[in-house]
């Protein structure tokens, strides 16, 4: 109890509380009439406007004076430039701001990267990076600002539901650095019409904004595991292009040894010819020719003989090296099997991948069509709601004009009543 009293005297924690308070009706406020609006929303759509409001209170909360040459100020274009640093995705929505020649304050820096944030559906995911590095957030916020304590979490988390709208918004136009952020309370104000809007409505609307957020991020991960898978076979033709150069190459190669290999071996067979007519020549003029002609048979046969040798170690080392080019042949066509193999198995896997996102935009559709449904049926009770509370408060009135003249007092009471 008494720690109790003590937050509810602490100003910043009521400041804390006012504006978590503020950021879900914003939110809330901004999501259901998203649906009944169409979801896509421009600049000039009044909720729209009231949020971004809302959420730079937010993000001032608690913010450290610093000191410049031009006075003291608070910047809040400063812990929003860090996401930069933290996300490399988010440095692209940080150069588009930074090129944009109309903005010339850092708060006009500032909206236009939430409106830019808010357009590419990471809003709430830049920010949850921001909030957990608090040590960077130290050198921007009081230790009592919003985005330091756990308001700051609990907002975030709420943004993750303004994935399902669709913002299209102008910011190279827009005068985003003398625009006056005030929050306009009358939006926000709570009729009787509202209460009459049960709780099981409201969880369906939110059971199917569930779902639909779940099957949006099984389509970005399928979406992802199809651009790797697509990225390995593209890989896997490039080995195979060179594979297949190789094998040919190869070929080529042992072809062009077979036929040196042929050409080699009528060679030989013709010097074994001339050897045998040498030889038959010699034998003929053996008793004719003296003795000195015989030495110089005997050194030419020699001289064949060596070279017979010589061609045999040649045939040898060519038949060796072609054992190797054919083993070499054996294990390439091994791996061209492997290489098709896995282009099979990756085509296969990819069809798979195609028949489960063609399944999961069916879910989508079919979620899409009930949201229309459940939201055209909220209108129709909304304005049965409307219809019986005139009906109720016109017989109120007939009632109170029979009564006597003591009761006209109480008939200015039901007059005055607001249904």
């Amino acid at each position: 109890m008494c720690c109790m009293f003590v937050s509810l005297r602490d100003p910043m924690a009521m400041e804390r509380a006012n504006l978590l308070n503020m950021a879900k009706l914003s939110i809330k406020g901004l999501i259901e009439s998203a649906l009944s609006f169409g979801r896509t929303l421009d600049s000039d759509y009044p909720p729209l406007q009231q949020f971004f409001v809302v959420m730079e209170h937010c993000l001032k909360h608690g913010l450290r004076v610093k000191k410049s040459f031009l006075g003291y100020n608070k910047s809040l274009w400063g812990p929003l430039e860090m996401v930069e640093k933290l996300c490399p995705e988010a440095g692209e929505i940080a150069a588009s701001v930074r090129d944009l020649p109309g903005l010339k304050t850092p708060l006009g820096r500032a909206r236009a990267w939430l409106r830019l944030a808010l357009m590419q559906k990471r809003l709430a995911d830049y920010l949850r990076l921001l909030i957990t590095r608090k040590d960077l957030l130290s050198d921007f916020y009081e230790n009592s600002a919003v985005m330091v304590e756990e308001e700051g979490a609990v907002i975030v988390g709420l943004l993750v539901g303004l994935n399902v709208i669709d913002a299209n918004l102008c910011v190279k136009g827009e005068d985003l650095d003398t625009q006056v952020g005030v929050i306009d309370f009358s939006m926000y104000l709570k009729n009787d019409i509202d209460d009459y809007r049960s709780e099981e409505r409201n969880g369906q609307i939110a059971a199917i904004l569930d779902q639909k957020n779940y099957v949006e991020e099984l389509n970005r991960q399928l979406n992802s595991s199809v651009h790797g898978l697509q990225g390995r076979v593209d890989n896997l033709e490039k080995s195979n292009s060179k594979l297949i150069e190789e094998v040919w190459q190869s070929l080529i190669s042992t072809v062009l040894t077979l036929r040196i290999f042929y050409h080699f071996i009528h060679l030989i067979w013709y010097s074994f010819e001339l050897l045998f007519i040498v030889a038959g020549d010699c034998k003929k003029q053996h008793n004719q020719t003296t003795r000195g002609e015989s030495s110089d048979v005997e050194n030419e046969l020699v001289v064949q003989v060596s070279m017979k040798q010589e061609m045999d170690l040649a045939m040898k080392l060519l038949e060796k090296d072609i054992h190797e080019k054919q083993d070499t042949l054996i294990g390439l066509r091994h791996q061209l099997d492997e290489v098709k193999a896995i282009n099979v198995e990756m085509y296969s896997k990819m069809q798979t991948s195609d028949d489960g996102m063609k399944q999961k935009n069916d879910m989508i559709t079919r979620l899409e069509e009930k949201t229309n449904q459940i939201t055209a049926t909220m209108k129709q009770l909304e304005q049965s709601d409307k219809d019986l509370l005139s009906q109720t408060r016109t017989l109120a009135m007939s009632f109170v004009k029979c009564a006597s003249a003591d009761t006209e007092h109480q008939y200015k009471l039901v007059k005055d009543i607001s249904f």
